[in-house]
């Protein structure tokens, strides 16, 4: 009997367990919890969209394969590819400039035998050059080193915003604005932004049919963005054309009432009101179908996520590893933030897709990749710790 059991053949449990072992469970959770949602929303609101469904499952299982890839691959090694990603990214930024492939005015693609979009690599790219150069400083700090973090930071972002791409553009410069700024940045220069900020916010509600008026130019911004602003302002100026995306979804978010309409009974979303219902705008369609409730229990997800993430963040054993955790938890919230205050219309609409839930294959490589380096650092630590 002692032999048979000695003979038999483990688990597939326990034959794939070494592939989780050491990571940060409470994380896994959270992610697992999100996921999950997503895969629900996305039956119901891509049920008539062909393929939507199952290539949104294949997308998760990719990113997860790369993410438990990535998480045993410890935080040193990936300092050690900071500098040639970040060169690579910007020099495939640059091809995009010179020859790219240009959809619907904007230049973002490159065919390299496949098409592919290099702002997508400057997401990760870009804070892990920061939190390596902030690494190779630290102990001897200096103000010119935040100014050539942050001329380190602009050239990815303008070239980005000259395809034009405002949501990428964002999205790497809040991370990149995150890593500086958990290096170490003084509140004084923190704090003087953030107030012109507010000021210019304020004049521009108070003077919004100025700023909107036809013909009314804008500095650095291009005339589309210009009207996403002002359609925010007032989504009736327009609202069977630029205002009906920020319309349908408040419609679809104050219908669902407190507990929802029900699974795969969203009226808004099955009658195709809500544009991009799979994609930017999936989360009109939850909240539709799951009403307020849902939606907290949703918040509190991410919530939890970025909660969990800044603890790893802090107990991190680098200053490389605190500073690349803290980036890539702000871009979890900052892709969250971001969607789901466009979608209330609070925000201007860009294309920013909501972690774990909308549809999009490489957004959900990118968040697979970032996800696992949060967990390499946490399993880093685990590792010194016993």
């Amino acid at each position: 009997m002692a032999m048979s059991s000695v003979l038999d053949k483990p688990s597939l449990w326990r034959r794939l367990s070494p592939l989780w072992e050491g990571l940060d469970a409470p994380l896994l959770c959270a992610v697992a919890m999100l996921a999950a949602a997503g895969m629900v929303i996305m039956y119901s609101s891509g049920y008539d969209h062909g393929t939507r469904f199952v290539d949104h499952g294949r997308n998760m299982l990719l990113a997860c394969a790369i993410m438990l890839a990535v998480a045993r691959v410890p935080p040193q090694r990936l300092m050690n590819l900071a500098l040639p990603l970040y060169g690579l990214g910007v020099a495939l930024l640059v091809a995009v400039a010179l020859f790219g492939l240009t959809k619907k005015g904007a230049t973002r693609w490159l065919n390299v035998g496949v098409v592919i979009q290099p702002s997508e690599i400057l997401k990760i790219a870009t804070p892990l050059m920061l939190a390596w150069w902030f690494q190779k400083r630290e102990g001897q700090l200096r103000p010119l080193d935040f100014l050539a973090a942050a001329l380190l930071l602009a050239l990815p972002v303008g070239l980005i915003m000259r395809q034009p791409d405002l949501g990428t553009a964002l999205l790497v410069l809040g991370a990149g604005l995150s890593v500086i700024f958990f290096a170490g940045l003084s509140w004084r220069l923190v704090i003087p932004p953030i107030v012109l900020a507010l000021v210019g916010i304020f004049l521009l509600v108070l003077m919004e049919p100025q700023w909107c008026a036809p013909g009314v130019d804008w500095p650095l911004l291009r005339e589309y963005q210009r009207q996403r602003v002002c359609t925010l302002l007032d989504p009736t100026r327009d609202p069977l054309g630029k205002g009906f995306h920020i319309i349908q979804g408040m419609i679809a978010i104050g219908s669902g009432g407190f507990f929802g309409k029900g699974f795969m009974a969203g009226t808004q979303t099955h009658l195709e009101f809500i544009p991009e219902r799979t994609t930017d705008f999936i989360f009109a369609a939850y909240a539709e179908e799951f009403g307020l409730l849902g939606t907290l229990a949703l918040v509190a997800g991410f919530v939890f996520f970025v909660l969990r993430g800044l603890a790893i963040a802090l107990d991190a054993s680098t200053l490389f590893s605190r500073l690349l955790a803290g980036a890539i938890t702000m871009i979890f919230f900052t892709y969250a933030f971001v969607n789901m205050g466009m979608v209330s219309g609070i925000l201007p609409v860009v294309g920013v897709p909501l972690p774990f839930i909308s549809y999009g294959g490489t957004a959900m490589v990118t968040l697979g990749l970032a996800l696992g380096m949060l967990l390499s650092i946490a399993r880093a630590k685990r590792l010194v710790q016993t």
